[in-house]
């Protein structure tokens, strides 16, 4: 049974601030490590996240008539943010790849994106309100 604050869209919604919330706490790492000796700067994957639970919210029900049919429950089944750390690139002679204006960037980035979540989750709990109470 779906409720009212477990519907697909809602559940969408919770599980990007989830990964906007790990974001920021893996980008705020990396400005703490910008000195630190061979530090490799993190970032989450946004992409993959995103792609995982659209196939998995509009994804299309259908019934398994033999065995050796693909199992659509079994698609996107794993739905965690993934940290992924760059290796490859090298910003200043210790070995540390942390580049300060680029880190600033991505938290603005990210911290607009966040607000536009919470306030598109607001909007909908808004309606709810004024669908239940009958007002605004």
């Amino acid at each position: 049974m779906t409720t009212l604050l477990t519907n697909s869209t809602f559940r969408l919604l919770e599980n990007t601030l989830d990964a906007s919330s790990l974001r920021q706490r893996v980008l705020a790492n990396n400005l703490a490590n910008m000195e630190t000796p061979n530090f490799k700067r993190s970032d989450v994957d946004f992409d993959q996240v995103l792609k995982k639970e659209l196939d998995q919210t509009f994804s299309i029900e259908a019934k398994r008539t033999d065995v050796r049919h693909i199992s659509f429950s079994s698609l996107g089944a794993e739905n965690d943010p993934r940290i992924v750390t760059d290796e490859t690139s090298v910003m200043n002679n210790n070995k540390n790849n942390v580049d300060v204006d680029s880190e600033m960037s991505k938290v603005a980035e990210n911290q607009l994106s966040y607000y536009t979540l919470i306030m598109q989750a607001n909007y909908d709990i808004k309606h709810l309100r004024t669908a239940i109470g009958g007002r605004g």
